[in-house]
């Protein structure tokens, strides 16, 4: 019998091989809005929400001054943040932006909102919002439905004020 994980079980921090490291903390902390909680010199970096010890963690150890991999090779597509509200996704949404950000996409897919771009090293990023469950879209056996519906970015942005 395969083994099944514990419900509460959690994706607990991503870590990234970056380029440039000081580039990448500028990035996650004054785009993103994470908070620089430990830094290894050149080398290394950890940044969290709210105190956590970390969301994500950088490193130059096998990366220093790298490119991005190339289109249609293995590897991260994305790592996704997902925020409380539709408010806090609004407020992430217009710091991107502000940084001049590119938007790869963006999606209603029923069971949240979510936004997609690539940070200073291409690393796939999605910031999203989860709708509560007892909205999830279900076909008529109750199974998940989701769908990739357009988003509408003004209203999101509109409540970034």
């Amino acid at each position: 019998m395969p083994h099944t994980a514990h419900p509460e079980t959690r994706v607990g921090h991503v870590h990234l091989r970056v380029a440039d490291l000081s580039r990448a903390i500028a990035f996650y902390r004054d785009v993103m809005g994470f908070a620089l909680q430990q830094r290894y010199g050149d080398q290394a970096a950890f940044l969290s929400a709210g105190g956590y010890h970390h969301h994500i963690g950088l490193n130059t150890w096998d990366s220093r001054g790298g490119t991005p991999p190339p289109p249609h090779h293995t590897g991260l597509f994305h790592v996704a943040f997902l925020y409380p509200d539709r408010a806090a996704l609004a407020a992430t949404y217009a710091s991107v932006l502000r940084a001049g950000v590119e938007i790869d996409g963006a999606a209603d897919h029923g069971v949240s909102e979510a936004i997609y771009f690539r940070d200073p090293d291409g690393n796939g990023i999605e910031i999203y919002r989860d709708r509560p469950e007892s909205d999830w879209p279900r076909d008529a056996q109750g199974g998940l439905k989701m769908v990739n519906d357009p988003l509408d970015l003004p209203a999101l942005l509109a409540l970034a004020g």
